[in-house]
């Protein structure tokens, strides 16, 4: 698995999450806790970037507080 380690989930886990073979996973890290979702399947226009889209969610979320402070300047 390259640089990362595999790991095995109970079927339970995986039936409540609604995860199957071959379904991409989410992982959110926060405050030392991890929380797993079966990744959304969004259906893009054409020419719009899946990656993209996920950065900047990602970034909008890290600094969602900054953004949040800076609407009062």
């Amino acid at each position: 698995m390259g640089n990362s380690l595999g790991v095995t989930f109970p079927k339970e886990v995986l039936d409540h999450l609604g995860i199957q073979h071959g379904d991409e996973v989410k992982f959110d890290l926060q405050n030392g806790s991890v929380d797993i979702k079966k990744k959304a399947q969004l259906k893009l226009p054409k020419g719009v970037d899946a990656d993209f889209l996920e950065q900047m969610n990602d970034m909008m979320t890290e600094y969602d507080d900054t953004f949040k402070g800076l609407v009062n300047r």
